[in-house]
């Protein structure tokens, strides 16, 4: 069973409305898919690696964005595919221009022979949580309402 590690980045607006950074995945498979296609960035891990460990890592490497604790726990979510997923909050903020991804490399067109590289985030962008919820995968749904929560409870 695979399992990933992600931080979800967010921040309150001027009116004290919160929103979070979701990432849009790179590569041909993800072009053209919106609603449901988006996802905190996050990535696999193997015992013993700590989970929290590998969500800075993860999110360092596809976004490039600097992250600060604290991070607050939004527990695990399983997704449809089976992948478990722990994730953790934090404040935080950034330009969606400045993001700079890592890339991965596949076969495309299929059968090709040619291989292709692609950033393994194409785009990161702001929505409000009623947005994002259309746009996250739907397993992660319960990670956004989790934050909706905490952050009702934490400081503005």
């Amino acid at each position: 069973m695979k399992k990933s590690a992600g931080l979800l980045m967010y921040r309150r607006t001027g009116a004290g409305e919160v929103e979070v950074l979701l990432a849009h995945p790179g590569g041909p498979f993800w072009r053209g898919k919106d609603e449901g296609a988006w996802t905190i960035p996050k990535g696999e891990y193997d015992e013993p690696e700590d989970p929290l460990a590998a969500a800075l890592r993860e999110f360092g490497e596809e976004t490039g964005f600097a992250v600060s604790p604290p991070f607050r726990p939004l527990g695990e979510i399983v997704q449809k595919s089976g992948k478990r997923i722990l994730a953790w909050a934090f404040a935080g903020d950034c330009d969606p221009a400045q993001l700079r991804s890592n890339t991965f490399e596949v076969e495309w067109p299929p059968r090709s022979g040619r291989r292709q590289s692609f950033p393994e985030i194409d785009r990161v962008e702001w929505f409000a949580l009623d947005a994002a919820k259309r746009k996250i995968n739907p397993a992660q749904c319960a990670l956004l309402e989790r934050l909706a929560v905490a952050a009702r409870d934490a400081p503005a």
